[in-house]
């Protein structure tokens, strides 16, 4: 099975230019915007850090004072070189902030991950 973190390493400018923006937008709220900029590329997949790995399976996440979340990604082999991509995401908000930002952030979201997930058919 692939391991789909090269794929979702790379962002569409877009997407690139939505995530600059937004982290703009959350610096005066002291909110994490990602894996710290000195991580190793080992521990993150682009932005995000990587919580775990498995042959055609990774999640990443960050936990942080407004919400936490995980992105589960699976890769699974069809056969005839056909693959099944699939993207969960859990969040659990912490207080009022959190639930704020996850309903402004979330129809965002439904627009970044096909796009994001799209790329997995384009390597």
């Amino acid at each position: 099975m692939a391991r789909p973190s090269a794929p979702l390493g790379r962002t569409p400018l877009w997407v690139g230019r939505l995530t600059a923006l937004r982290n703009l937008a959350v610096r005066p709220f002291g909110l994490k915007t990602g894996a710290r900029p000195d991580a190793p590329p080992e521990s993150r997949i682009g932005i995000f850090p990587l919580i775990s790995q498995a042959p055609g399976r990774v999640v990443l996440g960050l936990d942080d004072r407004h919400l936490d979340f995980r992105i589960l990604v699976e890769v699974n082999d069809l056969g005839a070189g056909r693959q099944e991509v699939a993207a969960s995401t859990i969040v659990k908000t912490h207080n009022l902030f959190g639930r704020t930002y996850l309903a402004i952030i979330m129809p965002f979201h439904r627009i970044i991950v096909p796009a994001m997930l799209a790329q997995l058919l384009n390597k």
